[in-house]
C-alpha cells in the first residue's frame, strides 16, 4: 500500500470523529499540495473468512515535486472478530517488509469516560484539554512531536472500546511507530454532534494538524456521517459461517 510517511488512521464506522477530521484537514492556504483519493479492499481469506475484504478510502496529499506528504486512512468499522482480521492485514500492510521506510501512524478515538476505567491508585488530572496520548513502538520525529504536546495518558485497568483496545494490542505486536490520541467524551451525552464532543474533535483536528502540514478547519467539518449498514455491523457473522 503506497501511503506517506504519516497516516492518519480513522476507523470510519458512521461516528463524528472520522467523517469531522478527514473533512476538516486541508492544505494551507498557498500550501502547493494536491489531493488524491483512492480506495483499497484486501481480503481476508487467510483469516478463514470468504468474500469479505478490509476496505476503505485513502486521502493522499501530495507536493509539487510527487512526494507522499500525508494519507488518511479510512478504514470501514467492523464488528467483532472480523474487526481485528480487518485492522491486522491494515496494519500489516502499512508496516510492510523494510523497517526503515515503516511510516508513522497517528490514531485518534474518542470514547466515553465510562468505557475506560483507570487503575485505582491514579489521581493526576489533565490540565491541558481532553486528549491524552500514547506512543507506541520506536520513537520518530512525528511521535516525539506530537507526544510532547499531549498529556500522558492515565494507566488503564480495563478499556471497554473494541476498536481502540484491539489498535493498541496489534500495534504493539506489529511494531509501528504510533500515538494514539484518546479524547474523553461525557458518558451521559448521547448526541454525537454535542458541543462538547465538538470541543473534543476540534482539540483533536489541532494536533493533528500541528503534525502534518496541513489545517485543520472547524467550518469544513463533516458533522452528519452516513451510518454503518447492517449488513457491515452483521458481517462478523461470516466467520462462524
Amino acid at each position: 500500500m503506497k501511503v506517506a510517511d504519516k497516516v492518519i488512521l480513522l476507523l470510519n464506522g458512521g461516528d463524528a470523529l472520522a467523517a469531522a477530521i478527514s473533512g476538516g484537514l486541508n492544505p494551507k492556504p498557498n500550501s502547493n499540495f494536491q489531493t488524491l483519493k483512492d480506495s483499497f479492499g484486501f481480503p481476508l481469506e487467510s483469516y478463514g473468512i470468504e468474500d469479505r475484504n478490509a476496505s476503505g478510502e485513502i486521502i493522499h496529499f501530495i507536493d509539487s515535486d510527487g512526494n507522499y506528504e500525508v494519507s488518511i486512512l479510512l478504514l470501514q468499522s467492523y464488528e467483532p472478530p472480523l474487526l481485528a482480521c480487518a485492522l491486522n492485514e491494515v496494519l500489516l500492510k502499512l508496516a510492510g517488509d523494510d523497517l526503515s521506510t515503516m511510516p508513522t501512524l497517528i490514531a485518534p478515538f474518542i470514547v466515553p469516560e465510562s468505557k475506560l476505567k483507570q487503575e485505582n491508585n491514579y489521581s493526576q488530572k489533565n490540565d491541558k484539554g481532553s486528549v491524552y496520548g500514547i506512543k507506541l513502538g520506536h520513537t520518530t520525529d512525528i511521535t516525539e512531536a506530537l507526544s510532547s504536546r499531549l498529556p500522558k495518558s492515565p494507566p488503564f485497568s480495563q478499556i471497554n472500546h473494541e476498536g481502540l483496545a484491539m489498535l493498541l494490542h496489534l500495534v504493539n505486536v506489529i511494531k509501528i511507530p504510533t500515538v494514539v490520541l484518546i479524547g474523553l467524551s461525557d458518558q451521559g451525552i448521547s448526541n454525537k454532534n454535542s458541543k462538547e464532543e465538538l470541543e473534543v474533535i476540534c482539540e483533536i483536528g489541532d494536533h493533528l494538524a500541528s503534525v502534518s502540514s496541513l489545517s485543520f478547519s472547524k467550518e469544513k467539518m463533516v458533522q452528519n456521517p452516513t451510518n454503518i449498514s447492517r449488513d457491515d455491523k452483521e458481517a462478523w457473522r461470516a466467520l462462524y459461517g
